[in-house]
């Protein structure tokens, strides 16, 4: 694994780049760029699937976005989507210009929230030349369908978020979590679903945790976050080859239901990959699904960046 800092216009993205045994450089590889799920680090899910590519032959880069993790930017915290496309646009820039990266075979992998971001970038950058995502989420449209099940709906949440960023709070006031801090915070509160429980479990304990994963999120994130579609014309622009994995256990993150939606829409997908008995906060690490899913995608990879 290679440590290394891209420039991102100002930002500096930090970012690890995975790379097969014996890879100095000399010769052009094939590149994928990994989307990774909203509020994770790149030590996380992503490396989880980049060491296994590292391993079939790829170069495979996983990086914090920009405004969290080691990366730079402020406000910290900050998830909107915009600019997570935007990183990834960056991430592309770099790898074409990098010795030992062949620039006519760079593909792009996400995974939940990076899935939608991916499939945003892949739209409009056609030097990523194939795209794969694995339980990928609208986060969007998981947004809207949250904010309209309140009573205010999703007008009045917006309303509620105009009167927050008005008001301009800073520190811990301007952070909310993504999911409760600990197992026994969710008991606590009541939570019953598996999907949640199961998230709360990756992030929030051994399992997954990271430090740098801070589990809040910057209350300027939400607005963005609400307006954003991931997968509006992709069934006139996202025309490179298109792999879908989900699980097949399919709970409620709407994870299957988005896949199966992206793939009706992609002119060039292939056939959704449906990793049986999977939920889908386990195939951000459980060896058996997370492999089944990797040797899915290797071989599309190699098909289409050959």
């Amino acid at each position: 694994m290679i440590s290394t800092s891209i420039d991102r216009g100002g930002i500096d993205l930090a970012a690890h780049l995975h790379v097969p045994d014996g890879f100095d450089g000399a010769a052009a590889l094939p590149a994928l760029v990994l989307a990774t799920p909203g509020s994770s680090v790149k030590e996380q899910i992503g490396a989880n699937y980049a060491r296994r590519l590292a391993d079939r032959g790829w170069v495979a880069v996983t990086f914090d976005p920009a405004f969290q993790g080691e990366s730079g930017g402020e406000p910290r915290d900050l998830e909107d989507p915009a600019e997570r496309v935007a990183d990834l646009r960056w991430v592309v820039d770099h790898l074409v210009r990098r010795p030992g990266i062949d620039p006519q075979r760079l593909g792009m992998l996400g995974i939940c929230a990076g899935g939608g971001y991916a499939v945003r970038a892949a739209m409009t950058d056609h030097r990523l030349r194939a795209l794969g995502v694995v339980v990928p989420s609208d986060i969007g449209g998981a947004f809207r369908a949250a904010a309209a099940a309140t009573p205010e709906g999703v007008a009045g949440t917006l309303d509620a978020l105009a009167k927050l960023t008005l008001a301009d709070v800073t520190g811990a006031d301007a952070r909310r979590p993504w999911l409760p801090d600990t197992p026994e915070d969710a008991r606590a509160a009541g939570v019953t679903d598996v999907d949640l429980l199961q998230a709360v479990e990756y992030y929030r304990t051994p399992r997954g945790h990271h430090p740098r994963s801070t589990n809040r999120r910057h209350v300027r994130s939400d607005p963005a976050i609400l307006g954003f579609d991931a997968f509006h014309l992709a069934d006139v622009l996202l025309t490179q080859p298109v792999q879908v994995v989900v699980g097949g256990e399919v709970g409620t993150t709407g994870s299957r239901a988005d896949g199966e939606r992206l793939a009706r829409l992609a002119p060039a997908a292939e056939e959704v990959l449906v990793v049986e008995g999977a939920r889908h906060y386990e195939m951000y690490d459980v060896p058996a699904y997370v492999d089944q899913a990797v040797d899915h995608l290797a071989a599309f990879f190699a098909a289409h960046l050959p």
